[in-house]
């Protein structure tokens, strides 16, 4: 605990954002089940079990950092075990884990990797240079809403906002960044800073003036898929 409150202190002298991501996803809780030392501390603690115990790391840190003016931000399996008080959850398993905190009155951070993550492939084509993950194309991420509609309009004040995540240990260069994260990110931006009604098809002349922009500043985006609308209709010369 001491090695992490010195490698926070770090992070906040250099970093004065009101907010820390301490992370909190994937923890090896096999691991922790195998591991005397981490059983001794659920006995000594009092703790259900390893989803406890990790509630319990998450508390201190929350602690640790409100003590100091900051508030602590986790991924959705900080849920599990149970949620430190004043804790923002980032909700990239879907969005239950972003409803189920909003409604329990803790701020919300929107990422589910159905629509947010932008390292996942563009099209279920062969060609196509970062195979993981299901197909996420523009219109998929325009399509996205940051706000859950389960949520009531109480509960809907508790989304902070939303994120895109470009996991980069399949892209081996900048290039490859500009493939995946242009122009998704376009559409992202659009989606969270707009009203809801939007309409794809009204969007795509705006891209197409965006991609005037990003050539000229040297983005290696990914190439629209076919024509655009307007130019499907035949004998019309360039756009509507």
């Amino acid at each position: 605990m001491k090695f992490y409150q010195d490698v926070f202190d770090e992070v906040m002298e250099l970093f004065p954002s009101r907010y820390i991501h301490i992370g909190g996803d994937e923890c090896p809780k096999g691991q922790w089940r195998a591991s005397e030392k981490a059983q001794q501390r659920i006995r000594e603690e009092g703790l259900a079990g390893e989803d406890e115990l990790q509630s319990w790391f998450i508390r201190r840190f929350n602690a640790y950092f409100s003590e100091r003016g900051r508030r602590l931000v986790g991924w959705d399996e900080i849920l599990e075990g149970g949620l430190a008080s004043g804790a923002t959850v980032a909700s990239w398993r879907g969005t239950e884990g972003g409803v189920a905190a909003a409604r329990a009155g803790h701020d919300v951070i929107m990422c589910p990797t159905g629509t947010c993550y932008l390292d996942y492939r563009q099209s279920d084509a062969e060609e196509e240079p970062v195979p993981i993950g299901a197909a996420l194309t523009l219109a998929d991420v325009y399509a996205s809403e940051p706000v859950p509609e389960e949520l009531t309009e109480d509960h809907e004040r508790h989304v902070l906002g939303a994120q895109v995540n470009v996991w980069t240990e399949h892209m081996d260069s900048p290039r490859a960044v500009d493939f995946m994260a242009f122009p998704r990110l376009a559409a992202f931006a659009e989606t969270v800073w707009s009203p809801g009604g939007r309409d794809y098809r009204e969007f795509l002349p705006r891209l197409e003036s965006h991609l005037v922009r990003l050539d000229a500043l040297g983005v290696e985006y990914r190439p629209l898929d076919g024509p655009l609308p307007w130019q499907q209709r035949p004998g019309v010369p360039g756009r509507e």
